[in-house]
């Protein structure tokens, strides 16, 4: 029987992987009955619990232009959008410090 053998980046990233997936997993196993809610609603209602009535400070802006609430799935698709442009913006940074560092071991080489 051959030995596979691993490098050291292998066996981290491995390691990593497995405990990602557990700490996903044993929350979900731990409390089933569990509900997920939102944190938009949530302080509000820990407000009113603790000290009685609570008035917001303001109204959403769109909320206020569109004249009601937005539905769910435009919520969720305006959520989503500014997720991609975040992921977008941190990606083109972590390209260009990449892209910095071959530069630069490059010209100390010559």
């Amino acid at each position: 029987m051959k030995k596979i053998h691993m490098s050291k980046n292998t066996k981290t990233v491995i390691i990593l992987l497995v405990l990602a997936v557990v700490i996903a997993v044993i929350p979900l196993v731990l409390n089933r009955d569990a509900e997920f809610g939102g944190s938009d609603d949530a302080g509000s209602v820990m407000i009113e619990e603790i000290r009685g009535e609570y008035t917001p400070w303001f109204t959403p802006v769109l909320e206020t232009a569109l004249g009601g609430e937005l539905p769910g799935e435009v919520e969720s698709l305006i959520f989503c959008v500014q997720t991609g442009i975040g992921v977008g913006v941190i990606a083109f940074f972590m390209g260009r410090f990449v892209e910095r560092r071959k530069w630069m071991k490059g010209t100390d080489q010559e």
